[in-house]
This record gives C-alpha cells, structure tokens and sequence, in this order.
C-alpha cells in the first residue's frame, strides 16, 4: 500500500499535510514526499512495490511529455527544518511550467502495453512504475481515463492548465480514499481517515467508482448495475467464471518484491492458492491463523498447503492476544462493525507475523466471493430478485467492510493487499449471471464457482465442497466468545442501557457492539456515518432476523463450524 492526501485549495501549510501524512506511515515506510501545486498540497507515503527506484518516487510531477525528476524541483524552504531524522516528508514546489501534479495509491494492470502506446506517441518515463503513466494517460484522455483502467486505485491529480484538483476511486473501492471539506469550501482527500481528523467537520468516504471535479463527484462506473443477465449456458458460465478467476490471480501476481498468501483453508482463498500455485514453479508461500484452542480452520488450510506444496506457516494466537489487538484493531480499522471487527482481529495479527518474520510485501486474499455467490444466510432469500438485489447492495457497499478489513489490517503491517476477486472482468461477468443460477438450489452455496474450478483439481475436493464457515468462526469460535465475555466485563446491565443511547446513528445493540463503538468513538469522534450501519443478514428474510452477524446463529449453519 501507499498513502495520498491532497489538499485541493487554500486553507492549509505544509506543516498540516505533513503532520496528517505521518499518521500513515505505515502505510508507506520507504519514503515521504509533499508537493506544492502553487494552489494546494499533495503527499505522498511510499511503499515500493513496482518500479522501486528513486525515480518511481511520488509526487510525479509532469510537463512537456515527460516526468519531471526530482532533481528539477525545487525545495520547499520550511520543509529543510520540518523533515524528520530520515528525511520524511521533504518539500518541493512544482514548476511553473509543468502540467500535472499526480499522486496514486494504485496497481494499474496491463500498464505496460499502456506505457509502450505513450512512448511511441512521444512521451517518455523515468521509471518502470505502473502509475507513472496515468499523467501521460490524463493528458490524452482527461477524465475518461478512469473508465478505461484496469485497476485497483485511488489517485488526486492537480491539472494546473484548469487549476482544478481532481480525485478518483477505483469502482469497487479497493483502495481507500476519504474526504472533509474546511470551512472555506477547500476538499481535503486522504488515504484514512485518521489523516483527516481535525481538518474538517465530517470525514466521509469518497464514492468508489466515482471522479471528483470542481466540487462534484461524477459516476464513471457502478459495478452493482446490471444492465440484462447474460444468456450464457451453464458450462459456458463455468468456463468463464474459471477462466476471468484465472486471470484475475495472474494478474496481481505481477510485483518487483515478494509475494504471500492469505490461506484460510475455505474455498476462497483455497481457490487463489490453487490456481497461483500452478501458475509458478517455485513454492507459493502461504499463512494461516487459529486459535489455540479451538481453531477451525488451521487443519483445513495445512490440508490445502501439502496439496499445492506451498511452504506453509501457522500462527497461533490466545485470549490474551485477541483482547490485546482490540483497540489497536479498532485504531486501524476506523469501524465499530461487529464483523468487521471480529474478522480483522486475525488478519491484523497474521499480517503482523507476516511483516515481522518475512520479506513478504504483497498479499493476496479472497474477499468480495461471497458478495457475488451468496452468504450462509443468502439461502434465505425469498426470491431470485432479493438475492440479486442483496449482491447490489453488497458490491455497493463492501469498501466499507471486507475490503476497509484486509485493506487497513495488510497496510498498517507495511504491507499491500491484491483482490483476485475484485477483479473487475470478473465482477462484472458474474454480476451479470442469472441469480436464479446463483442462488442455492443446488444443495451447496457458491456452486457455480465450485463447479467452474471441479475439473481442474487445484486444491483438495474435500476443501472445494467444504461449507462455508465465517473467518472470524473459523480462526475459533472461542475468539467471538471471549470478545463477547470481555464486553459482558466492561459494562453493567445499567450500564449498557444508559451507553446505547449516547448513540443515535448505528445504535449498538449488545455490549458487544456498545464497546466496539466507544472504543471507534475514542479515535473518531462524531464520526460514525463514515461506514452506512452494522454489517448484517438481511433481517426482512424469514429465517435472519437475528441479533448477531455470525452465520452460527442461523439454522443452516450446519457443518460450517466443523
């Protein structure tokens, strides 16, 4: 991961950038660096992942066709006195002959051919970073190069010919961006939303797949709109789905430093495994949390790990490590969701072993699957139509959950995390299927994805047909419990009924999520609306009006938990 932040006008110093920007440093230890546009600031925390030289340092600054070095700007006089022991955070104005000021934390896919069209249109590159081709791409595109990237992206760009700053979001929302706007009417953009705290009044998330000019934010993409369903047959469906999945892990493989993998042993990210694992002649490295007592899914996951040979490690974790990460959890995750939280207390602490014992600095994982072929209590659904429109709801919002989850619990270890399922070919194709075909008729959730991948034999049948079970269920279910307890200690019956109603927005409902909230409230006062409400089934269906987001609470969770 990298961390970005602009500030699009008047209304803020140096200084402000630079303090804000040291908030996420982990998000990109290798290198800071702050431009003035001469009409605001961008900033810029770097973590080297594709193009690792000095050259593939942002803030690019661009004119005439080409990148500017850093040698041809010119420093910003209070930056010499502001940087810290390591030299973060150095100052430079852009000429007042360049064009373009761009700041991205991204990976733009398929660049290459991109950089080679460019070059032989006369632009040139310093550097063999994939986003240093987006000013050149702005320059012949403008703003409808968003619509044209294959990406994972949050970028803001100062166009000085317009004056204007210009932000962006990749449609899934993979990569994080928030936004506050200072009393003047001055937006301020940033990776966190802890980079914003004190900027401004509220702190908003910015619309995933959405472009922001001249204080509007424009729609290029709605990955939840599903203009017909495809009339593909049903093996033509699995060869698809096989085949864009395929590609999909291919692609994000693609880095200049080490690769590792998230290995749950589910099917999710069974299936990214399986099919990096073929892709590669060396052994995939691979890790996987549980509990000490109880852990579900460690059995599984070694399972998958001597089936594709991968060189396999396992991270056990207690009680008093799950309550000891819980407030710095929360700290990260800039949320008070039940699940999220639950679920991110094993990704932060795998992620922490992951940057403490390797040279890892890539992660792939399998979210966004289930919003696509269905929960545990999407069975539930009472009709083709309300599953669909429970996938729309889903896709449309998962940036503020699963994906905020693996985002803020693999960048705050240093480290970037890559979505094979988020791959937008593949998102689009499936959203696109037939939710009579997706739903559960079949006696399995995710069948059409099971069946798509049963010829290869990438990973064990036992582990393609496993039932789902809930990450945070499958790490133990004694992790869930001892929140639940802990919470039970911290607050009295009185207690929790006088806390709930401090709250008026995403009202806690247990001691659970009344702790959760105060401990969000204690990093990001006031600003609860920045995630819509509490991760939830969908408690209109019979069957799911429950009081708890876990799948054990619903009748068909079956073997999930075994």
């Amino acid at each position: 991961m990298c961390s970005i932040m602009g500030i699009c006008g008047s209304g803020g110093e140096y200084e402000d950038i630079r303090s804000a920007l040291r908030k996420t440093d982990s998000r990109g230890p290798d290198d800071s660096r702050i431009v003035d546009c001469g009409s605001g600031w961008l900033g810029f925390n770097r973590l080297s992942i594709m193009g690792i030289t000095e050259e593939g340092m942002q803030p690019f600054v661009y004119g005439d066709r080409r990148t500017i070095p850093v040698s041809g700007l010119t420093s910003v006089r209070a930056a010499d006195a502001g940087t810290d022991e390591n030299g973060r955070g150095k100052g430079f104005a852009a000429p007042e002959d360049s064009e373009i000021v761009l700041v991205c934390n991204g990976e733009i896919y398929g660049f290459r051919p991109w950089r080679e069209e460019l070059i032989r249109s006369g632009y040139s590159f310093i550097s063999h970073s994939d986003c240093e081709i987006l000013p050149a791409l702005y320059k012949e595109h403008g703003t409808d190069m968003f619509r044209m990237l294959d990406a994972e992206f949050a970028l803001i760009l100062y166009d000085r010919e317009e004056d204007t700053f210009i932000a962006a979001r990749d449609p899934i929302g993979i990569r994080p961006l928030y936004y506050t706007v200072l009393p003047n009417g001055t937006y301020v953009f940033a990776s966190e939303p802890k980079n914003l705290m004190g900027f401004g009044a509220a702190v908003r998330p910015f619309p995933p797949g959405c472009y922001f000019k001249d204080g509007n934010f424009v729609q290029y993409r709605d990955m939840s709109d599903v203009g017909k369903y495809t009339d593909d047959d049903m093996e033509t469906i699995f060869s698809r789905i096989h085949d864009h999945l395929t590609e999909g892990v291919e692609k994000r493989m693609d880095s200049d430093t080490p690769v590792g993998f998230l290995l749950s042993g589910g099917l999710d990210s069974s299936l990214v495994c399986g099919i990096a694992a073929k892709m590669t002649d060396k052994p995939l490295r691979t890790w996987s949390i549980g509990m000490d007592l109880d852990a579900i899914d460690l059995k599984y996951a070694r399972t998958v790990a001597d089936y594709i040979h991968s060189d396999h490690h396992e991270v056990i974790i207690t009680k008093e490590d799950v309550l000891a990460a819980l407030e710095p959890v929360i700290e990260a995750l800039g949320t008070y969701d039940i699940t999220t939280v639950r679920a991110s207390i094993g990704m932060y602490l795998v992620c922490k072993a992951i940057h403490e014992q390797s040279d890892v600095r890539v992660i792939l994982t399998g979210e966004i699957s289930d919003e696509i072929f269905g929960y545990k209590y999407t069975d539930f659904a009472p009709s083709a139509a309300e599953f669909q429109k429970e996938a729309e709801k889903r896709i449309r919002e998962i940036h503020m959950y699963d994906v905020l989850r693996a985002d803020r619990c693999i960048s705050v270890n240093s480290l970037e995390a890559r979505v094979p399922f988020g791959d937008l070919v593949f998102v689009d194709y499936c959203m696109s299927i037939d939710p009579e075909k997706k739903m559960n008729r079949y006696g399995k959730g995710k069948y059409l994805l099971r069946k798509a991948f049963e010829k290869d034999g990438l990973i064990p049948e036992s582990i393609l047909w496993r039932e789902k079970a809930a990450f945070s269920d499958a790490v133990g279910h004694s992790l869930k419990d001892d929140l639940a307890e802990y919470a039970e200690s911290v607050y009295s019956d009185e207690e929790f009924r006088a806390g709930v109603l401090k709250y008026d927005h995403a009202r806690p409902f247990t001691k659970e999520s009344l702790l959760y909230r105060d401990i969000f409230e204690k990093y990001y006062p006031g600003q609860s609306e920045m995630v819509t409400d509490f991760w939830m089934p969908n408690r209109s269906w019979e069957g799911c009006d429950v009081t708890d987001p876990s799948a054990r609470v619903l009748a068909n969770y079956g073997d999930s938990g075994k």
